[in-house]
């Protein structure tokens, strides 16, 4: 039985192709990991701190002078988390957001939103922290854990991208997932001036990248395609070169323009032939 649940695991995080189930497997399994670490470590007596260390050589440094030998934490930051209830939010965030991205956007496109987001809030995060003078007294030790940039990347991208998408909230019923992105924002602007200054800067770093990264988008230049391999070989039949469309049976001008469409009037607004060539555009 525990040999199946493995390979189910394993079949979902890291064979399915999925996006989604990928970031939220590897953050849930990482934090399982540092947990149950730590519970043994407890239980044996000693006192060894694995969430000082998590933070210490894992998480983003706030000060400048250590990134050249901590240079990985600018990815690995956002693959930890602070406690149960950080990560359990984020990944809630990530599945409700993430699954309506995935509607109608590509794998290639959520991995460069989620990766760049995070990077994105790692940039600002060090800047802000460094940049204000009101922060110079609290640099020493400081770090950042949580993949909350990466997830308000998702969030603001979708959000940009179908913002009168609405989904059922309870006690308040059916919201336009625009309003929800637009608190976010607010909360960590003003969480600017909280102890958690430095995760609200990153909070906003990642929801710019994603509000810029669908902007882009709709406007025809696609940054994920950075993620594209590029073939060394060329075939020529009859002289005439070969046409690829990037999407399949659907046109890149068709696409465009229903992404303008939906920016200006709504996915509601939406002909059934419409949003079946965007769901087909979406498993490219």
């Amino acid at each position: 039985m525990n040999n199946n649940i493995f390979k189910e695991v394993k079949q979902k995080v890291f064979q399915s192709s999925n996006p989604l189930f990928f970031y939220m497997g590897v953050n849930a399994i990482l934090f399982l990991f540092v947990a149950i670490t730590t519970v043994f470590i407890w239980l044996s007596g000693n006192n060894f701190d694995i969430s000082f260390c998590v933070r210490e050589y894992l998480g983003l440094p706030a000060e400048i002078s250590k990134l050249p030998e901590r240079f990985y934490t600018v990815v690995t930051y956002m693959f930890f988390h602070e406690g149960f209830l950080h990560l359990l939010f984020n990944m809630i965030g990530l599945y409700w957001f993430g699954n309506i991205f995935m509607n109608f956007l590509a794998t290639k496109q959520f991995h460069f939103v989620y990766i760049v987001g995070g990077l994105m809030g790692a940039f600002f995060y060090v800047a802000g922290l460094n940049i204000f003078p009101v922060f110079a007294g609290g640099l020493s030790g400081a770090t950042v854990i949580g993949s909350s940039a990466a997830v308000m990347a998702i969030i603001t991208a979708t959000a940009t991208l179908v913002p009168n998408y609405a989904v059922m909230m309870l006690f308040i019923g059916e919201v336009k997932i625009k309003w929800i992105a637009i608190v976010y924002f607010i909360i960590s602007f003003i969480g600017l001036s909280s102890a958690n200054a430095g995760g609200n800067f990153s909070h906003i770093g990642g929801a710019i990248l994603g509000f810029v990264f669908i902007k882009s988008l709709q406007g025809g230049n696609d940054w994920s395609k950075i993620f594209e391999r590029k073939s060394k070989l060329k075939v020529v039949v009859n002289d005439q070169p070969i046409k690829k469309s990037s999407f399949k049976g659907v046109s890149q001008q068709e696409i465009d323009a229903i992404l303008d469409k939906i920016s200006t009037s709504g996915y509601d607004k939406l002909s059934a032939m419409e949003k079946e060539k965007l769901f087909k555009a979406s498993k490219d």
